[in-house]
């Protein structure tokens, strides 16, 4: 029985193996191992390929958030609005930098509808972060709006929506920053940790640059108490080989992400919700079961993998309990937790397994719509 992975890096990495070693064996022989040049091109790459103005390289995601906050001038005492369901790192963000996250329950796509959000601003509120979850790009328009008019920063966590679009515009582009992750499973990867910020302000950009390297314009005057954030060349080099790959690999993501749809429509299972004026990205293809661990068993069973993404919400983390919110808290997000269930979905997955797949899952008597 051929085995499924869930995830295969080693087939994208063979695809692109003599560009990647050219790649990283020009930084090994430039000896620019921090910053540098290979930095300088990849920050300006990306910044034309998503559409922003500017675009700094970082660690990683997480950090790409934390100073996108700072910059943007959220500090202690204040509030960041934040999906109730999204990774833990959204919120961590907002903690690091001395905010309180706040958070939102979701409804359709995963996402907080605009009502929900305005329901939760406050006298303390600063920012709201909108999460591109999964690849799916949320139309960021009316919370923009909303923020607008209520005095508010929008930061977008689009760290699993590479190359995502909506109507107007890529994901990360339409809020006062955009961050990105290249941990290596993403649709845009690096082979280790990084991260990005992109934004179509000079000040925001700039503010980044100094916190991600030690508060330092030059080599020992350090202006503010900064970090050490920096993207390294090694990574920047392999992220700019990758770039050149990602409209492609993303194509065949949606290809994929068709080719799912309509077996697990034939099969009667339903379906994730796409939206008509954008361009998911499928990072991950999510479906909702109702016994996840069987169907889960089911699948291995059959040499598939699977995973869950994210099986406790962040209010229900022992990190979180000083939130002081208790189970039923937030009843999608708490729902959805118990059924969500990411089927294997890579740009190299022969498309010929998604009926094995799909067979597996029917045999779980799955059935239930992602909304």
């Amino acid at each position: 029985m051929q085995h499924i992975p869930f995830v295969d890096l080693r087939a994208q990495y063979d695809s692109i193996r003599a560009e990647v070693r050219s790649a990283m064996d020009g930084v090994l022989e430039s000896t620019a191992f921090i910053l540098g040049p290979e930095v300088a091109a990849f920050e300006k790459e990306l910044a034309a390929y998503v559409g922003a103005t500017a675009c700094v390289g970082v660690s990683s995601g997480t950090a790409a958030l934390r100073l996108a906050l700072l910059a943007l001038g959220v500090g202690p005492g204040d509030e960041v609005i934040v999906p109730a369901n999204t990774y833990v790192a959204s919120a961590l963000a907002a903690s690091q930098v001395g905010a309180r996250p706040v958070l939102v329950d979701v409804s359709e796509r995963y996402a907080p509808s605009i009502d929900a959000i305005e329901r939760a601003i406050s006298a303390r509120t600063k920012a709201i972060m909108p999460v591109h979850l999964y690849g799916a790009a949320v139309d960021v328009r009316p919370i923009v709006a909303l923020a607008r008019r209520r005095g508010l920063r929008v930061i977008e966590d689009a760290c699993q929506a590479h190359g995502a679009r909506t109507a107007v515009g890529r994901a990360g582009t339409m809020g006062d920053a955009g961050c990105f992750s290249f941990y290596p499973g993403k649709n845009l990867g690096a082979y280790g940790d990084g991260g990005a910020v992109v934004t179509n302000s000079t000040s925001v950009a700039d503010t980044v640059r100094l916190q991600r390297d030690f508060g330092q314009r030059q080599k020992y005057q350090h202006l503010v108490k900064g970090d050490n954030c920096r993207l390294d060349a090694l990574q920047a080099a392999v992220l700019r080989v990758k770039l050149a790959h990602l409209d492609d690999w993303n194509a065949r993501r949606i290809r994929l992400a068709s080719a799912y749809d309509e077996a697990l429509s034939s099969a009667g299972i339903d379906v994730p919700i796409r939206r008509k004026d954008g361009s998911d990205v499928y990072h991950l293809y999510v479906i909702e079961v109702p016994d996840r661990d069987a169907v889960r068993e089911r699948l291995a069973a059959d040499g598939i993998e699977s995973g869950v993404h994210y099986p406790i919400p962040i209010h229900l983390q022992p990190a979180y309990a000083e939130l002081g919110l208790a189970a039923g808290s937030f009843p999608r997000t708490e729902a959805s937790a118990k059924r969500l269930v990411s089927l294997p979905m890579y740009p190299e997955l022969p498309e010929d397994c998604i009926g094995r797949i799909v067979r597996a899952l029917s045999r779980s008597a799955v059935a239930t719509r992602v909304a």
